[in-house]
């Protein structure tokens, strides 16, 4: 026979939770919200409720990470247990929205939320670093999309450090894991910019990236971070807080690095107008050289003429003064023997120099002329 045991209702209350965490580590709970309220604006409840079937939700204003309506369909993560006052309900860490219905609905309303405080204002988005060396991903890194991303990156370019951390992309743990990997990166990552990569997938999957939590976390990141996640038509609220939305992983590749194959051709293109200015110049210069030289060539030119024209005259006005020629023209010349100046006296011997011969007289006569 089994032994009674007592207890009092703390204990019991206790024991119950203690079974309860026991067998229940961590559990997802889907349901229709139903009641939802904040009291004294700290604290929200609500039912989950499937039928006539229900369970009451709890959890702090704080740790709300989406817009919730009654009439929506949720999937939570929760803790069931006692509470002091003997009722079973759900501590909720984690709330995700189901079917695309009540998803746009949730996103339409903390949309409206989160643009009136500004996370959305384009004015605070910072563009792609230009010198980008390191890129830190978040991502599956199974995923074929994160596959896409690296070859494309690779090229594209080439020769970039990629730094992965390996996250899930879906589902209510997806969320914690990404906000813990933008953290890490932001402290200790030692990278350039941040990527949070996610391929294709249905509403439900792409969920978690309308997560208000993951969503401020994006906004508040030091780092530049950019999102491709789903397919071009998809758009999530952390693609509103990013600051480059890129339209899907391999889009995120393109956004990040320029083409090689682009940029050879337009150093190529550059190298051409190059050479072709250069070649310019130099013809420039050479023709300018040439009419410099040319220039050059007719002063010298103009100048041996003048010389030329000088000497000319210079050798006429010699010839002119040149003794012979005096001589030639039927003239004479008389030197004093004794004096180097041009006065004479009577008996004064004197030298007379004609073309042909020279001759030694005597001075007989002298007189003095009156003209001078």
């Amino acid at each position: 026979m089994t032994p009674e045991v007592n207890f009092t209702v703390s204990q019991f209350i206790a024991v119950c939770n203690q079974t309860i965490e026991y067998g229940f580590t961590g559990i997802n709970v889907e349901g229709e919200v139903a009641s939802f309220k904040v009291n004294q604006g700290k604290w929200v409840f609500f039912d989950l409720k499937e039928g006539d079937n229900s369970i009451g939700c709890f959890l702090p204003l704080s740790q709300l990470n989406v817009a919730l309506q009654d009439g929506m369909t949720v999937r939570v993560k929760a803790t069931p247990g006692l509470t002091r006052w003997g009722k079973f309900s759900l501590t909720v860490q984690r709330i995700l929205p189901l079917g695309e219905g009540n998803i746009k609905k949730s996103f339409e309303l903390l949309k409206r939320k989160l643009a009136a405080e500004g996370l959305f204002d384009l004015g605070k988005k910072r563009p792609m670093p230009e010198d980008l060396a390191k890129i830190g991903v978040i991502s599956s890194s199974n995923a074929a999309g994160y596959i896409d991303f690296l070859k494309i990156l690779d090229n594209r370019w080439g020769g970039l450090k990629v730094s992965t951390i390996n996250t899930q992309v879906q589902g209510l743990a997806a969320v914690d894991q990404i906000i813990r990997a933008l953290d890490y990166f932001n402290q200790r990552g030692n990278v350039d910019v941040i990527a949070i990569l996610r391929g294709g997938g249905s509403a439900d999957d792409l969920a978690v990236f309308n997560d208000e939590q993951l969503v401020r976390a994006v906004a508040a990141s030091r780092l530049p971070v950019i999102t491709g996640i789903g397919h071009e038509v998809d758009e999530s609220l952390a693609d509103l807080a990013a600051d480059v939305r890129a339209s899907t992983p391999s889009n995120a590749a393109e956004r990040l690095t320029p083409d090689r194959a682009v940029a050879l051709r337009q150093v190529r293109v550059s190298v051409d107008r190059m050479s072709q200015r250069l070649l310019d110049v130099i013809t420039q210069e050479q023709a300018g050289l040439k009419a410099r030289l040319d220039n050059i060539q007719q002063e010298i030119i103009r100048r041996l003429d003048s010389l030329s024209q000088h000497v000319t005259a210079t050798s006429k006005i010699l010839a002119s003064l040149n003794p012979e020629n005096v001589l030639k023209r039927g003239y004479a010349i008389v030197t004093n023997q004794k004096s180097r100046n041009d006065d004479f006296d009577v008996g004064s011997v004197v030298k007379i120099t004609t073309l042909k011969q020279q001759l030694t007289a005597e001075i007989k006569n002298v007189e003095k002329r009156t003209s001078i």
